[in-house]
């Protein structure tokens, strides 16, 4: 079996040009699915998503939720709300947008190899007993605009800069 490579993006807040970009990279890096931590703000980011395996969940500033969740359904994206989890590699993976604390205090209270989140728009690698939290930044007021590439199997991340997006 394949190592899978997690591209992880958040907080796009509907900025197309710069999903692209990331999704883009993403790909070019090796990614084998996506995973977005909220803050979608548009159909037209969720189209960004579809070329490859996407997990989502929605954020605070995603207002209209059950129509973001009929397209991503319609596009074979898989919709995890508020929080969701899978099993890669033999790693648990929790996933949340972040706004709601609750949801980032149980996964890690579960010890989950994983939990990922967005909502600060800024990046976060650390540890909290077993469990590594890690944001992978923002595509929208953040600087830089930054993405991030998880290898569970080998317990790596690396942060990627998406510099051109802010044109």
């Amino acid at each position: 079996m394949d190592t899978q490579r997690l591209g992880l993006l958040s907080d796009t807040h509907g900025r197309v040009e710069a999903a692209s970009l990331a999704v883009r990279v993403l790909v070019e890096r090796g990614a084998t699915m996506l995973i977005h931590l909220g803050d979608i703000g548009s159909d037209s980011v969720l189209e960004e998503l579809a070329s490859i395996e996407s997990h989502v969940v929605f954020g605070n500033c995603d207002l209209e939720e059950d129509a973001l969740a009929r397209h991503a359904e319609r596009l074979g994206i898989s919709v995890h709300h508020p929080a969701g989890r899978l099993v890669v590699d033999g790693r648990t993976i929790a996933f949340t947008h972040g706004h709601l604390p609750e949801l980032l205090n149980r996964a890690s209270a579960e010890g989950v190899d994983y939990i990922l989140h967005g909502h600060t728009h800024e990046q976060r690698d650390e540890r909290r007993g077993r469990s590594r939290i890690i944001n992978p930044g923002a595509l929208h007021r953040a600087s830089p605009y930054s993405v991030a590439i998880l290898v569970p199997a080998t317990d790596t991340l690396e942060f990627i800069a998406i510099e051109e997006a802010r044109r």
